[in-house]
């Protein structure tokens, strides 16, 4: 394993905490507003709104990866599928009219939009779930040498 240094776990803490954010984010409104109102209301969108903190939690735990030598690939695919399924749900529901309420949501674009934001949201748990792994190799014992 590469540098397991302070920079790499300042790294990889803060981009995990921060890969989680838009995951947590909704489940904790949702909760205090259940227990406050009585009633359940989950923004399924939140995620996708709050993406810079997921983007810059990406790049964090990339960088990280970097430096401890360790799993760069995970990283590298669930980032660039949570940009590219953002980026072209969000593209789709613009050309289709569906973003403006031009067009109805319902039919094959709305299924692919729903889906393109779901399958984000399972990069993006990939994403933190890559980051609380990569924080368990770097704070394990690191092998000693046989003598």
């Amino acid at each position: 394993m590469g540098k397991r240094g302070v920079l790499t776990k300042i790294l990889a803490i803060a981009g995990t905490v921060l890969a989680w954010c838009p995951i947590v984010a909704p489940v904790f409104f949702s909760a205090i507003i259940l227990i406050r109102r009585g009633i359940f209301l989950f923004d399924y969108l939140m995620p996708a709104e709050l993406f810079l903190a997921a983007l810059t939690g990406g790049v964090l735990l990339i960088w990280a990866a970097l430096r401890a030598r360790s799993r760069l690939r995970l990283f590298i695919w669930s980032l660039s599928i949570m940009v590219i399924l953002l980026v072209g749900g969000q593209a789709l529901a613009v050309v289709t009219g569906i973003a403006s309420g031009e067009a109805e949501p319902a039919g094959v674009w709305w299924a692919f939009i729903v889906a393109s934001l779901g399958i984000y949201v399972l990069a993006l748990v990939a994403t933190g779930v890559g980051g609380v792994l990569l924080l368990h190799d770097l704070y394990k014992p690191s092998p000693v040498g046989n003598g």
